[in-house]
């Protein structure tokens, strides 16, 4: 199937239902899907073919999923872009993506315009209807699917510039499928809160498609602010909420000024992913909003998601869950009951694009290797413990930076934290820990030190502690430890 199939189903059963909303503006099944047939047409009468790839660079609106379902519905490749990008990595994204054309957020056009390297189409809230005037027939049906490439999907590019993952109809479709049904169980009177920034395969898989692929209704933040994200959930009635961990702590901070002041009883299950979950938010979210989290694990080139905690199994805190159907999950070289994530199953990337040295070192013999440290417990739950880069060897001894940011967590105080190595002359690596406090609060890095030093072994525990006003962050409010410098070197 072509994806965009997913959009013409659901119109075709729920036309009059609202798809897609953000604020006042409000979009019906059957607007949308019209709407998707017309951007397939356009894009034909600008000469773009089955194969072409297509960049959407735009924050979250309502044009987003109306371009991206177009896009596949003409059988192009899209390319999604965050719109806070610069020129050298737009012009990254064009030229190595191939891009034929660019829908860009008006208020960025600028910008992208220094990097261009195709054809920019500026795209402001409301001008699809002048877009598209030209237009008024839809494309009858799609054109593809099935194994063609979807999505290429750029990594965060840790090492290196970033690379495309290429993601097929099935790929998406498969994953979209499974988590609708066995993971949040979505219905049509659902309504998914989409904060989540849909250029991200977690807000484009597990938000958008999935609510979109049953008929219930998608309501938009243009950005996560946790008072507007409240107010929503309030105000709308949100029964799915999607998250990354540090939108967790920020709502949970907002419930906690502003107690019993939003009625979010509508609110029946939330999935957290992106970065591990630290326990303790898990459990103060849950009874301050009373709704179980669900906390996964999944990664670009895995169309999102590899493993969840189902709700109709028992739910283990700290863990990932269990496979998604369909998938298999191993370790390699383990160590200590700890190895590299691998995983095989339909939901693996085609490889990247146009990247055969970089596919064939990630894409061994089918399984995809991670770069992610886990382990496997009895019941066979998947724990991550750490990317494999992010180990830090102290004196020979491995720390693994979760297990100590789980008990910085648990210190009333803070808010945020990332443990990193940071260089030594005699060790190697010692331990660092940039830290960011609750409004109010007053420790130390002194008190901090302490604090941890008490619970972990001797080599564990950061000797070098520093305090930030907030963790710098990307685009879906992961915390970038890449970015994190620290206050002095150390010897």
């Amino acid at each position: 199937m072509n994806l965009a199939d997913l959009v013409g189903r659901s119109a075709a059963e729920h036309g009059d239902r609202t798809a897609v909303e953000l604020g006042t503006t409000r979009i019906s099944y059957a607007e949308l899907d019209a709407t998707v047939g017309r951007v397939a047409a356009m894009l034909g009468a600008r000469g773009v073919r089955r194969g072409d790839r297509v960049g959407v660079m735009l924050p979250n609106m309502t044009e987003f999923p109306a371009l991206y379902y177009g896009v596949l519905r003409a059988g192009a490749v899209v390319v999604p872009m965050n719109p806070l990008l610069k020129a050298r990595e737009i012009a990254h994204y064009l030229q190595d993506s191939g891009a034929k054309l660019l829908f860009v957020f008006d208020a960025v056009a600028a910008e992208a315009a220094k990097g261009r390297a195709t054809e920019l189409v500026p795209v402001a809230p409301g001008a699809l209807t002048g877009l598209l005037a030209d237009h008024p027939d839809p494309l009858a049906g799609s054109v593809g699917g099935g194994r063609d490439t979807a999505v290429i999907l750029y990594t965060s590019g840790t090492t290196g510039k970033p690379k495309g993952a290429e993601l097929s109809h099935d790929n998406i479709a498969r994953n979209t499928e499974l988590c609708a049904r066995d993971l949040f169980d979505l219905q049509p009177q659902d309504v998914v809160l989409g904060c989540l920034p849909l250029f991200h395969t977690f807000g484009q898989t597990c938000g958008m498609n999935t609510a979109l692929s049953v008929g219930a209704r998608l309501t938009l933040l243009t950005r996560f602010e946790p008072r507007a994200a409240l107010d929503t959930l309030a105000a709308d009635g949100v029964t799915v909420f999607l998250g990354v961990p540090t939108m967790f702590s920020a709502l949970l901070a907002a419930r906690h000024r502003a107690p019993g002041t939003h009625d979010v009883s509508a609110l029946r299950l939330c999935a957290s992913g992106g970065a591990s979950l630290p326990v303790e938010v898990l459990h103060g979210f849950e009874k301050a909003f009373d709704s179980p989290v669900l906390e996964g694990y999944g990664m670009s080139e895995t169309s999102p998601v590899i493993t969840f905690n189902h709700p109709d199994r028992p739910r283990k805190a700290g863990t990932v869950g269990t496979p998604l159907q369909g998938v298999e999950v191993r370790l390699d070289a383990v160590k200590d009951g700890i190895g590299e994530v691998c995983v095989r199953g339909h939901n693996v990337m085609k490889g990247y694009w146009n990247r055969p040295d970089a596919t064939a070192e990630t894409l061994v013999d089918g399984w995809l290797h991670t770069g992610d440290l886990g382990r496997v417990d009895e019941d066979g739950y998947l724990s991550i413990v750490d990317r494999k880069k992010d180990l830090i060897i102290r004196g020979g001894y491995n720390v693994y930076p979760r297990e100590i940011e789980e008990v910085l967590y648990e210190h009333p105080g803070v808010a945020e934290a990332a443990v990193i190595g940071l260089p030594h002359g005699e060790l190697g690596e010692e331990v660092g820990a940039a830290v960011a406090l609750h409004e109010g609060a007053t420790a130390t890095p002194d008190d901090l030190r302490e604090f941890v030093r008490a619970q972990v072994a001797p080599y564990k525990y950061p000797r070098v502690v520093w305090l930030l006003d907030e963790l710098p962050k990307g685009a879906t409010g992961k915390i970038l430890k890449r970015e994190i410098a620290p206050p002095h070197p150390t010897a």
